[in-house]
């Protein structure tokens, strides 16, 4: 079977969970660099990826890669790439996204025209054709260039892998689904260990939770753009990929999952959106506000996404509500938090300095994980 060079973008500082991730499902790591990790697998480690991968953005194949200073090195290094094995002679193929970084060529909309121009010459090269009806299924090619080095890829994921599909109403400032997963990944906690966001908005960090605890695989309930391309990824392939993530389902796992949220219109999304992800029944969602959080059990996790106050008017509350999470936190013994905050006086108004502090970018913010770390629980006796 083919072997290729897939391309898995993530969010920056993630790189670390994700090739985790990758290795975990048992392929090998080629690469890691700012904001993705390479690996190699077959068709198989694709639709794999597209359906497992919780931290990953999207799910590329490297088409190939060369350095090209001018367009007309472009032009020629794209021609150069074998398009015929990848886009039959019906496709519809554009370049959907150039992307250039400290590179003498930075133009994105001259990129996109080049690079389709040069496919275009490749394809009527190979199929003897001087023009393409493009009335088949999609190809959508991403082009990277950093440092003059130019990465030419095709997009087998569509819609990005943040979009499951439970979450179609959200609150004002959502976190995406990717960078939750990679978040609570980041932390000690397990299924079968406490967890609550007193700030649980659309009910992102609650849900990410439940689907690790019940192994629900991410990309289960949503299509992909590579499975109208049976020539290298047939329909048998993903059938086969759903079932076996399916039968290792297990909502009867015992969770201690919950949800608090000031606005009620909230709570309500939150349930909504739960029900749609299939864990509605191991999540808690309640009406509450964070001066109000609390828990009777000990060695509990507070992982939670609070108001940054980006627009000025809301800029004037977070004193109080960084005060009031820190003396929440403070009344929950034996417990650890973490929460995300572009916010640069958080840790003043929690009272304390977290016990560790990671600088990430959510989107195009700056923010800070702040860890405040708990003591671990007792060992179970045998």
């Amino acid at each position: 079977m083919k072997e290729y060079k897939i391309v898995a973008p993530c969010h920056f500082g993630m790189e670390a969970v994700l090739k985790r991730e990758i290795q975990n499902l048992g392929y090998e790591i080629d690469e890691v660099s700012d904001g993705r990790v390479i690996y190699r697998g077959d068709a198989k480690a694709v639709v794999m990826g597209n359906i497992h991968l919780r931290t990953a953005e999207r799910i590329l194949l490297l088409v190939g890669s060369f350095r090209a200073t001018t367009f007309e090195e472009l032009f020629q290094g794209i021609r150069a790439l074998p398009w015929e094995d990848y886009i039959p002679e019906d496709g519809k193929f554009w370049v959907t996204k150039a992307n250039s970084i400290n590179s003498k060529l930075y133009s994105a909309p001259d990129i996109q025209s080049i690079a389709k121009k040069a496919m275009v010459e490749r394809m009527k090269q190979k199929y003897h054709l001087d023009w393409f009806p493009e009335d088949g299924a999609d190809y959508p090619v991403r082009i990277f260039i950093h440092k003059d080095q130019v990465m030419v890829t095709l997009d087998t994921t569509g819609a990005p892998l943040h979009k499951r599909g439970y979450r179609t109403l959200t609150s004002k400032a959502p976190i995406a689904e990717t960078m939750a997963a990679a978040l609570i990944m980041l932390t000690p906690w397990r299924g079968d260990r406490i967890l609550m966001d007193p700030f649980c908005g659309s009910g992102t960090f609650c849900i990410e939770a439940a689907m690790m605890a019940a192994n629900i695989a991410p990309g289960l309930r949503r299509e992909f753009t590579a499975e109208d391309w049976p020539e290298n990824f047939p329909l048998t392939m993903w059938d086969e990929v759903r079932k076996e993530a399916e039968a290792n389902i297990k909502l009867d796992v015992e969770t201690n999952i919950q949800g608090f949220d000031i606005d009620s219109k909230m709570v309500e999304i939150a349930r909504e959106n739960a029900k749609r992800a299939g864990v509605d029944g191991l999540i808690h969602f309640q009406r509450r506000a964070v001066k109000d959080a609390a828990h009777p059990k000990k060695y509990g996790f507070m992982i939670t996404n609070p108001p940054y106050g980006e627009r000025l008017e809301d800029k004037e509350a977070l004193p109080e509500l960084y005060t009031q999470l820190g003396e929440a936190y403070q009344r929950l013994d034996s417990w650890s938090l973490f929460f995300i905050t572009s916010y640069e006086d958080a840790q003043k108004y929690m009272g304390r300095k977290a016990d560790k502090n990671r600088k990430l970018y959510n989107g195009m913010l700056k923010t800070y994980f702040y860890q405040y770390l708990g003591p671990k629980p007792p060992k179970r006796q045998a």
